[in-house]
Formats: C-alpha cells, sequence, structure tokens
C-alpha cells in the first residue's frame, strides 16, 4: 500500500495542474486568429521540436548536477514567459521567442520531476511502490487533462477568444510555481556527485545495449502514439456531422462540444489506468504488440469511414499508453544513479522518433489518406515489438 502522505499530495498536485493546458486542443487556431499562416505555424512546431531535442540532455544534466527544483521551477517561469508572450502579442518573431521558451520548459521538465518522485522511494524505503506509486501520481495527471477539456471546450464556447486560454493557463502555473517551491530540498539530489561522476553514470547507462533496448521498447510506442492521438480530433468532428445532437450550433460549436465530452470521458478511463498499472508490471512487451494491433485498426476503421470504432479504439491506444508509462519508467529508474539525465535521453528518443512518424504520417496522408498512413505506422510499430522485445517483461 503507497503511502499518501503531505508530499504524494504535493506530487499529485503538480501533475493535476501541468496538465491544465487550456490552450492544447486549439493551439493552431490560435495562431490562425493572431494572423499567421500554416508556414508559420509550422515553423513554431519545428522550432518547439528541434530546441527541446536540443536542450533536453543539458537540462536533464543540470537537473542532477545542480538542484531538481530549481530545474523545476526554471521549467514554470519558463512557461508563464511563454503563455504570457503569446497573449499579448501576435508578431510571428515574438512568437518564435515565446516558443523558445516553451522549449526550455519542456526541457527542464522533462524527467526531472520523475527523478524526484523516485528520489523519495527511495528515501523512504518504497522502491518496491514505483509502478504503483507514480502511476497514481500520473492518475492526478490525467484527472487535470480531463478537467482541462471541459474547461477549455466552455471558455472557447462562451467566449470565442483564443488567446485568452494562453492568460488562463498562467493561472494553474503560478499555483504550480509555489507548489514545487515548497518540496523538501533532499530531492534535489540523488547523490553527491562529482561533474565526471554524474556524466560517467550517464553514458555508461546509454551505452548498455540492454538499456539502449528498454529505451526503444519504451519510446518506440509513446512516439508513434504522440504522432497519432491528434487524429482523434478530426475522427471526432467528422462523428458529429453524422449524428442528430447541437443541431442548432455551428460546426465548430458542435464539435468542440462534442471533443470536450469524449476527452473527458477519455481522461477519467486513463487516469484509471495509470492508477493501475502496477498490476500488469510484466505487460510492456505484450502492451506493446497489442498497441500496434490497436493503430492497425484505427486505421482500418478510418479508410472504412467506421468512425465510432475508430473512436473506440483511440481509447484503447490511449489506455495502454498510460498503463505503459509508468511501468517503462520504472524499469528505466533502475538502469542509473544520474536518472534525470537518462530520463531526459528517454524523452529526448521518443521526441526524435515522434518526428520521423509525424513527416511520415503526414506525407502518407497527403498521397494516400490518413487511414493508410495510420496502418502503415501500425505496421512499423508491429515490426518494433519484435526487434525491441525484452526479457522478462
Amino acid at each position: 500500500m503507497i503511502k499518501k502522505d503531505k508530499q504524494f499530495r504535493k506530487f499529485q498536485a503538480y501533475g493535476f495542474l501541468k496538465n491544465l493546458r487550456f490552450f492544447e486542443p486549439f493551439f493552431i487556431l490560435a495562431f490562425l486568429s493572431a494572423g499567421l499562416n500554416y508556414f508559420q505555424i509550422g515553423v513554431l512546431y519545428t522550432i518547439r521540436s528541434l530546441a527541446t531535442n536540443i536542450l533536453e540532455v543539458p537540462t536533464g544534466v543540470f537537473a542532477d548536477l545542480y538542484g531538481r527544483r530549481k530545474s523545476m521551477i526554471f521549467s514554470m517561469i519558463s512557461y508563464i514567459i511563454s503563455f504570457l508572450v503569446f497573449y499579448f502579442f501576435k508578431s510571428f518573431l515574438l512568437f518564435v521567442v515565446a516558443m523558445i521558451f516553451f522549449s526550455f520548459g519542456e526541457a527542464f521538465r522533462t524527467g526531472t520531476h520523475k527523478a524526484m518522485i523516485f528520489q523519495y522511494l527511495k528515501l523512504n524505503n518504497m522502491e518496491d511502490l514505483k509502478v504503483q506509486y507514480y502511476g497514481a501520481t500520473r492518475a492526478a495527471s490525467q484527472l487535470g487533462s480531463a478537467l482541462n477539456s471541459l474547461l477549455t471546450a466552455v471558455i472557447v464556447f462562451f467566449s470565442g477568444d483564443y488567446k485568452l486560454i494562453f492568460l488562463l493557463a498562467v493561472i494553474p502555473y503560478v499555483v504550480n510555481l509555489v507548489n514545487l517551491s515548497t518540496y523538501p530540498k533532499d530531492l534535489d539530489f540523488s547523490s553527491k556527485k562529482s561533474k565526471k561522476e554524474t556524466l560517467k553514470d550517464f553514458w555508461g547507462a546509454i551505452s548498455n545495449w540492454k538499456t539502449l533496448k528498454l529505451l526503444l521498447n519504451a519510446t518506440s510506442y509513446s512516439a508513434i502514439f504522440k504522432s497519432l492521438k491528434d487524429y482523434l480530433q478530426p475522427v471526432i468532428e467528422s462523428f458529429a456531422l453524422t449524428i442528430p445532437i447541437f443541431l442548432g450550433v455551428s460546426k465548430e460549436k458542435r464539435t468542440s462540444v462534442l471533443v470536450g465530452i469524449i476527452y473527458f470521458g477519455l481522461y477519467i478511463l486513463t487516469s484509471m489506468a495509470s492508477r493501475n498499472s502496477w498490476k500488469f508490471k510484466k505487460g510492456l512487451n505484450l502492451t506493446l504488440f497489442l498497441g500496434a494491433i490497436t493503430v492497425i485498426l484505427i486505421g482500418i476503421s478510418y479508410v472504412y469511414k467506421l468512425y465510432f470504432l475508430s473512436i473506440i479504439f483511440f481509447f484503447f491506444l490511449y489506455i495502454l499508453e498510460n498503463i505503459r508509462r509508468p511501468i517503462a519508467v520504472s524499469y528505466i529508474s533502475e538502469k542509473s544513479e544520474a536518472l534525470a539525465s537518462v530520463l531526459s535521453v528517454e524523452s529526448q528518443v521518443k521526441t526524435f522518433l515522434s518526428a520521423m512518424f509525424s513527416f511520415l504520417m503526414g506525407f502518407l496522408s497527403n498521397e494516400y489518406g490518413i487511414g493508410v498512413g495510420i496502418m502503415v505506422l501500425g505496421a512499423i510499430l508491429l515490426v518494433f515489438s519484435q526487434i525491441f522485445k525484452c526479457k522478462d517483461l
């Protein structure tokens, strides 16, 4: 049984508040309303991916060397600056600056908070509860996402102002900044090591084939998931036009209502999946295989315009990701003392694969249709599920 003390609630609060990103379902629409074109939006997304990828490893090393609380506080401040720039300005060049600050927020955060959780478990002799404990904190994050989907739909439906969601997103991040500043100092470091020793741990972990295989097992599914998860939105839009509800409102408002309801239900289920992921500790290989089959089924149902089935399969895809993540992070945490650094590498590999899969998905969708693109990515994941199968997982 996990110990649900004050620090556990702080860990939960962090995840809940972090996922109150009101802008996420309307990121592109907000940029369009500010006068940007699709090419400029593409440039901004490219800058975000590249900057985050470049910054993840050095910021992870920074966290291990100089303190994880400082890293997390810098992350929240970077996010807040980016939100304020997005709200107050419409200049493309200033949006570039804002996106770089957003990338700093992503990079300083990646792997660092997980490392703090596992350090807390180590200090309190609860390392045997890694999957269960992290799954419970991740469940709170998913509840934040569930609430976020409803609040965002309500905000946009009644205000019609996409930029307002950037300003409102500052509130939970300021609260989280205060929350993180109250974390105990003994979570800053896992050991008093020199820079040379930390880097040695870091390189020793990623140069080990078994560790790399585990990283690729974990990241291949997450990368495919990250590349495909937003395609649920056009499926919902297509589904909304086929059912006789909310007929008296515009297509946009009709879709926003349905998106809010479906995503709320989805994140409630993913919260439950994260909370119970510890029950599937030996299921990393199986869930990778099942995920590949699920992606292929999403593609097939999309091709044949069976949108309701596509939504059901997307639900399964989300649930599998939230079962897998606590398990994968737990196994990775056992591979190195330079934990934040290694988890940052894991995130960087995921970001790189996601960029590659997103490009491939875009090309295939343009040439052959979205359904075919999804099926091809499912086939690739099916091959990966055999190549990156890990012993006893």
